[in-house]
């Protein structure tokens, strides 16, 4: 079956499902992929790249920034990731509104506990090359296939830059006005 939408989807909830302490997310979804031809492995990684690449946006970053106690370009990308593993509703609410992951238990968990890095998630964004790493024995392999992949499909263009207004995530105001409900969850508001 190709990897369509739905099945994108339908993977992602699967791994999910999947996962245990003893099996983390990303390699219950690692051995999902591995179980599957090369081809639909570029399938997903192709709709990952475009979910990916739908959330680099200002807001979204702003919200990875109050969450994570800061975020750099890399932690963003693990971020983005991150929301992509929490399944099609979380990652739908954000594109919405990055605000309303204000009501993610992990965002609220980590409002209080700023050591947890909630919703990052590296490991996220190589489970196709680490499935094809466990076909082939040979991660390489991956990275060819997927320039002939992507010649062949080309990706709809990606902005350089995050989409969205630019504003000044260390501005206490600006983050109360842009993302209400999760400034107050990291940044409660100092009276007087």
């Amino acid at each position: 079956m190709p990897v369509d939408t739905k099945e994108f989807w339908h993977l992602i909830n699967k791994a999910r499902f999947a996962t245990t302490d003893e099996v983390p997310f990303h390699e219950a979804l690692t051995a999902l992929l591995a179980a599957r031809p090369k081809q639909q492995i570029l399938e997903y990684q192709d709709h990952f790249d475009t979910l990916h690449d739908a959330l680099y946006r200002w807001d979204v970053w702003a919200a990875a920034y109050l969450i994570g106690g800061g975020c750099s370009d890399d932690s963003f990308m693990d971020f983005r990731a991150g929301l992509i593993a929490q399944g099609r509703h979380w990652y739908e609410r954000a594109v919405a509104s990055p605000d309303a992951l204000a009501d993610h238990p992990d965002a609220i968990a980590a409002a209080t506990d700023f050591q947890l890095r909630a919703l990052f998630y590296e490991d996220a964004n190589y489970c196709a090359a680490d499935a094809y790493e466990q076909i082939t024995g040979d991660r390489d392999t991956f990275w060819d296939d997927w320039k002939q992949y992507e010649a062949d499909h080309p990706p709809a263009d990606s902005s350089a830059d995050p989409l969205g207004e630019d504003f000044d995530f260390d501005d206490e105001n600006e983050m109360h006005r842009r993302l209400p409900r999760l400034a107050d969850l990291f940044l409660p508001r100092k009276s007087g």
